[in-house]
Parts: C-alpha cells; sequence; structure tokens
C-alpha cells in the first residue's frame, strides 16, 4: 500500500510530495503550499472536463467496435469506414488553413533543430518512434527506473510494466 500524506485538500504519495519539495521546487521560488494549492485548483478546475473526455473517448472506442465486429469476415471497406468515423464524430471535417508562430516559444522548441525520423505512416510503432524522438519516449525513460512501483525485474521486458 502507498503512503499517502495530504497536501491541500489531495492524498498524495509521500514519496512524491517529498520528491516535489526537496528536490523540484526549491530554486524555483515557488513555496510548496503554492504549488500544491494551484496544483489542486488545476484538478478541481479540469477533472470534470476531463471525466467527459475520457467518457466521449470510451463512447467512441464502444462505437468503433461495434462498427468492427458487426462486419468481422467482411472485407474492409475503406470508404464506408471513413464515412462511419466522420459520422459518430471520430473523425472531423478539416479545418481553414493556418499558420504556426514560434513568438513566445522556449528556445528548445523554436530554434533548435530536433531529430527528424521519416518513417511509413502504415506502421504505428514507427509512427509513435518519430513522434517521441525529440526528447525520447517518457516511457522509454521510465520503464528501467523504480518510478512505476518497483525496479523492473531482470532478464528482459516485462509485459506488467
Amino acid at each position: 500500500m502507498v503512503e499517502r500524506t495530504e497536501r491541500a485538500q489531495l492524498q498524495v504519495a509521500t514519496v512524491l510530495s517529498r520528491f516535489i519539495e526537496e528536490e523540484a521546487l526549491p530554486g524555483t521560488g515557488i513555496p510548496p503550499a503554492a504549488f500544491w494549492q494551484g496544483f489542486a485548483s488545476l484538478l478541481h478546475d479540469f477533472t470534470p472536463q476531463n471525466r467527459a473526455l475520457l467518457a466521449r473517448r470510451d463512447t467512441l472506442q464502444s462505437q468503433i467496435d461495434a462498427w468492427h465486429i458487426a462486419r468481422r469476415g467482411q472485407a474492409h471497406d475503406h470508404a464506408a469506414y471513413k464515412a462511419y468515423l466522420a459520422e459518430i464524430g471520430y473523425l472531423l471535417p478539416e479545418g481553414p488553413d493556418f499558420s504556426i508562430s514560434t513568438t513566445g516559444v522556449d528556445p528548445e522548441v523554436a530554434k533548435v533543430a530536433g531529430p527528424q525520423l521519416v518513417v511509413p505512416i502504415t506502421n504505428a510503432r514507427y509512427a509513435l518512434n518519430a513522434a517521441n524522438a525529440r526528447w525520447g519516449s517518457l516511457y522509454d525513460c521510465l520503464y528501467g527506473t523504480d518510478a512505476m512501483g518497483s525496479a523492473p525485474p531482470a532478464g528482459g521486458y516485462d509485459r506488467g510494466r
């Protein structure tokens, strides 16, 4: 069982509260109480919207699953599938042209070229690796640590992690 500590009416893992208060915040000028109050405020403000978005995602996934189940054994009809995804709101119409400015963006993003991988978009794993290439995959960074609860076991990939 994870030991918890109360911060700004939140139950926070004690190890996380110690990390935030003893390692992350010192030198930032942000007092721990202000951090936790701000974090609690963000959770309060955005949790209802996040729950609604997760519920919408579940609904969309159920609709997509049902579509595939109803067509099990049939040849894939790309046009019908695309029309269905648009009908349920999974695909939206293309919006107007736009441009992006780097004004007010950290130099790391605005001026420093990051790795650019050209991969076949038909391979999801390659595409995900390309998307994560700039800073590396957070999952890959965490996998070899105890940040996910325990150190990984010796002997290779652990499906449960």
